[in-house]
Parts: C-alpha cells; structure tokens; sequence
C-alpha cells in the first residue's frame, strides 16, 4: 500500500538560531515515520526564506547539502508570514498527499506530528493543532487572546480559539486553500471554512528555546485588525450604533437646554460646547479610520499584484530528477 507522502512547511524570518535545532527535530520526525511505513520515502521539509537579513537561507542550502529530505523556498523580500505559509502550500501542493505547517522555533510541539499523521490516514482532510495550556504566556497576553477570540465568535467569525497556523492540510484541502485569492490574508479564519472533515489535536505550548519573537504587540494588533476586517463589517454596523446613540443624546441635551432657557435659568455652555465637540471629533475621526481600513483594502485588491516574488525554488528543482525517472520507466 503507497503510504501519503507529507511536506512539513516552515516559514523562517531571521531564524539562524533556531533553525539547526528546529532541522534536526523536524527531520528526525520525518525520518522515523518513514522507517515505520508511515510517509513515503519522498516525504520533505521545506523552509520557506521570507526575507531573512541574518544567515537563514545560507543555514537552509547548508541543510539541503547535508540531507534530500531538507529543501528551500526563498522570497526576494519579506512579504509576510501568512505568504510564506501560502507559498509553500502552492509550491508543494500539487506533489503532496498532506501538508502540515509548523514555525521555526517550535512552541508548537512538533511530537505531535505523528499523531496529525494517523489523523489524516483515519479520513481527515483537516487536522488542527490546537493549545490546551496557555500558562507560558504572560497574563496580558492571555487576556488579550482571550478578548480576541471572543470580539471575533461575537462578530460572526468562525475561528477556532488557541489555534494558531499549526495544521495538517489534505491536498485536496490545500488545492481548495488556493482559491482563495485575497491579499489580505487570514488563514486561521479560512481554513474552517474549508468545509472538509476536521478534527482537533490539543498540545501543550513550549517556550521559545532560542530567539526573539516575530511577532510583538504592534504587529499583533495588526493581524488582530487584519483578521476582523478580512471577515465582518461588524466594525462598521458599531459606527451606525454609535452615531444613533450620540444622535439621541444630542436631541436630549437639546430638549434639556430648551427648558433651561424656558425657565429663565441660562447656563454659559461654554465647557460643555467643548467637550461635546471634541467628543464628536473623535468619534468621527474613528469612524473614518475604520471606513478608511476597508477601502484601503479593496484598493490593495483590485490591483491583483502578486501576493509574493520567489527568488529561488528549490523544491521544484529537486523534485524533477524524480519526474525524468519517471518518464523514462514509462517510456
């Protein structure tokens, strides 16, 4: 019986200190499963290079010279972490029976893998690495994620909490992925759309072991904000309520100085004026903002630029010595 043959994709920014370790687990994994009858023999991990300014992509051809199993995908800059992703997943889907994403620094126990394996096997399309533990991250950072997920479940948004990008996609799973064409990408709210059998693996979140973040409080805020308006236009519908509100509020203040003024008791205004229209300012200027975030983004894709450049490919290089083999068995 063919066993699937996985590629386990793993987006690297500026990872020189983690990728030697992170090669050396991931490969190992691959290894085993493949000696027990698990994976094909052509069963890869790819590192997709987004732009490193540091030595990771002299780290990843290093690593293709000491195994075939390892292979790299460069970008010409950074274009981001969810392209990378993306990247890969078109690259290696068309050759891959699975794929499973994974980051560099491994907080995501990669010892579960195995596991995501027999998942799929059983008739999965869709294996979900999800936290069960959120005791190594700081108490702010708990409350935010837990605020998050629940602003998100509020406006609608089907996303499945403590799920990050640690997942194991069929091909079947990835080629529907790819026709999802947005620049503004979230794939933690994609992929449950996807529709295909899913299931959820809970693991316990491990500490960094080497390295900074990618990923601090701006930029998390960011794909926070990325994440709600790729979805719902629920920010937009609080904008509505928000000016109804202040429109009913005006007509009482108004009613009350009517009376005031009726009743011969004038009071200088002066200071409520002032609060009044800096209070009004602001929601206004809110309310563009926020309007201003969803044009900026149809306007990012209407122009239909590529989402990422590939400045080397060599999982495909590697993968056609394989292809003329196979053509020469065939003929």
């Amino acid at each position: 019986m063919q066993q699937p043959r996985l590629t386990i994709i793993v987006p690297c920014y500026d990872e020189e200190e983690v990728l030697p370790t992170s090669a050396k687990v991931l490969g190992t994994i691959v290894t085993k499963l493949i000696q027990s009858h698990q994976l094909d023999r052509e069963s890869k991990v790819l590192f997709v290079d987004d732009g490193s300014t540091d030595q990771t992509w002299p780290i990843i051809k290093k690593l293709e010279g000491q195994s075939e199993r390892f292979c790299g995908l460069k970008f010409s800059r950074n274009f981001g972490h969810q392209n990378a992703l993306m990247a890969g997943m078109q690259v290696t889907g068309p050759t891959s029976d699975a794929i499973i994403t994974i980051d560099a620094d491994l907080q995501d126990d990669p010892n579960v893998i195995p596991e995501m394996v027999a998942r799929f096997k059983a008739g999965n399309d869709v294996v979900l690495g999800v936290r069960n533990d959120r005791s190594s991250d700081s108490r702010f950072k708990r409350w935010t994620a837990e605020t998050f997920y629940g602003m998100m479940r509020k406006i609608g948004v089907q996303l499945v909490p403590d799920h990050a990008d640690f997942r194991l996609l069929s091909q079947r799973a990835v080629s529907a992925l790819m026709e999802y064409s947005e620049t503004n990408l979230f794939l933690r709210g994609i992929v449950p759309q996807l529709g295909f059998p899913t299931t959820k693996l809970y693991y316990k979140r491990r500490p960094r072991f080497a390295g900074t973040s990618k990923y601090p409080l701006k930029k998390m805020l960011h794909f926070a904000m990325d994440g709600i308006t790729s979805f719902s236009i629920a920010p937009i519908k609080a904008i509505l309520s928000v000016g109804v509100f202040i429109s009913a509020a005006s007509l009482f203040v108004m009613l009350l100085t009517l009376i005031e003024r009726l009743i011969g008791d004038p009071v200088d205004g002066w200071a409520s004026l002032m609060t009044s229209l800096w209070f009004l300012g602001g929601v206004q200027l809110i309310g563009i903002s926020i309007v201003g975030e969803y044009v900026g983004k149809i306007f990012a894709e209407v122009k239909h630029r590529p989402r990422y450049i590939i400045e080397t490919n060599d999982y495909t290089a590697s993968e056609q010595p394989a292809v003329l083999t196979k053509q020469r068995v065939n003929s």
